[in-house]
């Protein structure tokens, strides 16, 4: 089979023309009245400052809330004013030292006495000021249940972002005094850029302090990890003897509760296990049935159901382990985030692992729609930093919370209570949901004459526990999706996932099967990460963004899903299914390497802020000919800067434009026209619009091209734009292209004419 073929990017680079903002800003028919009104609620909610508790230092925290429409104003520009965060698109909070109180009310008393006052624009983008609540203080979770009824219990605090390392150090050493002035025990810290967190223990009375405490930005319950699985044992005989991978093997480390190398289908694959929990930092698995080995085994093998039917295990990867909590989920001590950091950055110092999976969710930490913080944010910042890829799940909703009622399937997926778990909404990793395999339990296999059980989906459906994006600001979320299981009603209405789960390996296999069952999101994102982990035997050398583009290049919605959401026929349907099942499930049939008929080309490249990057696909004259259906899908993938207290969570975005034209003067002249789009897409038989995909950082559209098309030429154009508040705009920023061309019904090789074309252009530059 043929390996895939680069793509080489086109001479022109672009300047991308900046879109000048000719919003109308609000400007009040009476300043002075507008003066003197704002100026009220300034003076309203002063006093209420003083009911903040602590602070690392003396500045007081003002809620300042935006006007309708507006967007966040330079308020830095005023002497003594700090954002600290902006929490809505009308919610800004902000430090301010006496002299920025006092140049606020001298601002805004001028205002009101001469109806002007310099930089008034600040002041009209305001609407009001007030205090940061305890009730905005409160967490979803937190809010939901209320505080434990026990003398003791742990909570999660989330404390104000510094910018600053010396304030930042400050914050989280005053914040510890306070914590145990007050009868706090300080159980853990997690320092990072963008997010500060401290996880205390405390009773009722000093819980309701910390709402009130000035630093605090939220109180949450901890964690319910989520990991516990239905089992059942599968007994198997004999097998083939398995054998070590290569020692040069691809890896993929899996991080989890532990792994049971002594497992004999896991072992001879294993490179290293090591613990990342105190106080014991064990590595095993410690339970029957553990969490870890199962999920080790999908990752290791991909389909070990498969597997074992053929009687062979072959591994391909090595495998590596991480253990980063505690296997029944109860321990409350310390951060996962912090887990989670060491172990990759122990793992990719001393090995290179670049592949991660992390099946975790945290049933706390269900999606609002507003930022992405906790291990959601550090899974984007470490992917960015570690050049690394994390593969995660979106998370499961638990069977008491599903309705037993069929008919209500699938339409309860997509309430606010089924949307995704932290960290499953983080931007510059693979989420991975559930879709069905199977639809009959083994009651109903011992009994096909009887209707002992209804599933609730049938194969290639979404699972019926899967959870549903989108990410933050419409980011489709999950990106694919893979085998979860099902759920089934009983006569007597009781819901079970029993005999219709994904199988792996047991590691309580000494006194019980080698295999066990398992249903959940948990089980699909190991066979993703397998999949990215198994590229590298073929591009070893491909970042973690070309691993998602390729993946996403070859990603297709299943058909059953298709029909079930009705998404080829309703605008509704396709926005559900995008939530649902994301990009799809990634083919592996020409996956790793091309077919004749099925070739993949691709691109890694790095590109300056406000600029654009041109590609060429050479297809010949064939591709227009005759009445087959031809398709074309595009994919792109970058790991942007993120910080949790900004609006914009990326501080890069980049986008794509597939188009058709007759000369690359033509495609690149459009583009550096006053318009952004430059010229418009291509939209005949396209399958995601580019303002649906754009706004994750793995983007994928597909394009049919039907019957004798008009010949033309087809061109790829990447653009970059970044955020005001970016600190790498004077950097290049990196990404990966892959674009998957399909002709199955092709006279001659789309192969050969593809590389003889490339091979040519190669020459003709050489010759230049």
């Amino acid at each position: 089979m043929p390996e895939h073929l680069r793509l080489v990017r086109e001479a022109p680079i672009t300047d991308r023309h900046r879109r000048q903002d000719r919003r109308p800003r609000f400007r009040p028919s009476d300043p002075s009245q507008f003066g003197r009104d704002l100026a009220g609620r300034f003076a309203e909610a002063t006093p209420l400052l003083e009911e903040d508790l602590g602070g690392f230092d003396q500045r007081r925290l003002l809620k300042i809330t935006l006007r309708d429409g507006e967007t966040l104003p330079d308020l830095g520009a005023i002497p003594g004013v700090e954002v600290v965060s902006q929490e809505g698109r009308s919610l800004v909070l902000a430090f301010a030292n006496a002299e920025g109180m006092a140049e606020l009310e001298s601002r805004l008393a001028t205002l009101a006495t001469d109806g002007a006052v310099t930089r008034a624009g600040l002041l009209y983008a305001i609407e009001g000021f007030g205090r940061w609540t305890p009730e905005d203080r409160t967490g979803m979770a937190l809010g939901r249940e209320g505080l434990p009824e026990r003398d003791s219990f742990a909570l999660d605090v989330e404390l104000w972002p510094q910018e600053r390392v010396d304030r930042r150090n400050q914050l989280v050493e005053r914040f510890g005094e306070w914590l145990s002035a007050e009868g706090f025990v300080l159980l853990d810290t997690l320092v990072q850029p963008s997010l500060v967190m401290a996880r205390v223990r405390c009773n009722r009375a000093n819980a309701a302090r910390l709402l009130n405490h000035r630093d605090v930005r939220t109180v949450d319950l901890t964690p319910r990890f989520g990991i516990d699985v239905q089992i059942l044992r599968i007994d198997l005989q004999s097998l083939a003897p398995v054998l070590p991978p290569l020692a040069d093997a691809p890896a993929v480390t899996i991080l989890d509760s532990g792994l049971t190398p002594a497992h004999g289908l896991v072992g001879p694959a294993v490179g290293d296990v090591q613990g990342f929990v105190s106080p014991d930092r064990a590595t095993s698995d410690l339970v029957q049935e553990g969490h870890g080995t199962f999920v080790g085994g999908l990752a290791l093998y991909g389909d070990v159901a498969g597997a074992a039917r053929s009687g062979r295990f072959v591994p391909e990867l090595r495998l590596f382990s991480g253990k980063v909590f505690r296997d029944d989920g109860t321990d409350e001590t310390e951060f996962v985030e912090r887990a989670v950091e060491e172990a990759v950055v122990y793992f990719r110092t001393e090995y290179g692992c670049r592949v991660f999976n992390l099946s975790y969710g945290d049933l706390n930490k269900i999606y609002d729609g507003r930022h992405l913080r906790g291990l959601a944010y550090t899974l984007d910042f470490l992917s960015r930093t570690l050049e690394v890829l994390f593969v995660t799940s979106a998370g499961n909703r638990q069977l008491t919370d599903l309705p037993n009622d069929p008919t209500r399937y699938p339409d309860y997926l997509f309430e606010d209570a089924g949307r995704l778990l932290d960290p499953g909404t983080a931007l510059n990793v693979l989420t991975v949901g559930g879709v069905t395999g199977l639809d009959a339990t083994q009651s109903a296999l011992r009994r096909p004459d009887h209707l002992e059980t209804v599933p609730l989906a049938r194969p290639g459906q979404p699972s019926p526990f899967t959870r549903c994006g989108p990410s933050i600001r419409g980011a489709i979320k999950p990106d694919f999706v893979q085998h979860a299981g099902n759920v089934a009603v009983d006569r007597q209405g009781s819901l079970s996932t029993r005999g219709l789960g994904v199988i792996s390996f047991n590691s309580g296999f000494s006194t019980g099967s080698l295999f066990c069952e398992a249903a959940g999101t948990s089980c699909a994102s190991p066979v993703v990460a397998n999949q990215a982990a198994r590229i590298l035997s073929q591009l070893p050398d491909a970042s973690p963004h070309l691993l998602r583009a390729l993946m996403g290049a070859h990603a297709k919605w299943p058909s059953a899903a298709v029909e079930l959401l009705n998404a080829e026929d309703t605008a509704e349907g396709r926005e559900r299914l995008l939530k649902a099942v994301g990009y799809g499930q990634v083919d592996e049939e020409a996956l790793y390497l091309s077919l004749d008929r099925i070739v993949t080309l691709f691109a890694e490249e790095r590109l300056e802020a406000d600029r654009h990057h041109f590609y060429e696909i050479p297809v010949s004259a064939s591709w227009w000919q005759g009445r087959r259906e031809r398709t074309v899908s595009i994919a792109l993938a970058h790991a942007p800067e993120v910080r949790t207290t900004r609006l914009e969570y990326r501080a890069t975005k980049m986008k794509f434009s597939f188009v058709t034209a007759a000369s690359l003067d033509e495609v690149a002249a459009a583009f550096r026209r006053n318009r952004d789009e430059g010229m418009t897409e291509r939209v005949s038989n396209r399958w995601i619009p580019d303002k649906q995909r754009s706004n994750g950082t793995l983007q994928v559209s597909r394009w049919a091209f039907r019957g004798g098309s008009r010949a033309s030429r087809l061109f790829v154009v990447v653009t970059r734009q970044d955020s005001t508040w970016s600190t790498v705009n004077d950097q290049l920023e990196s990404y990966a292209i892959a674009a998957v061309l399909s002709d199955p019904h092709a006279e001659v090789s789309l192969y050969t004419e593809l590389r003889a074309a490339l091979q040519a252009r190669v020459r003709a530059r050489l010759q230049l």
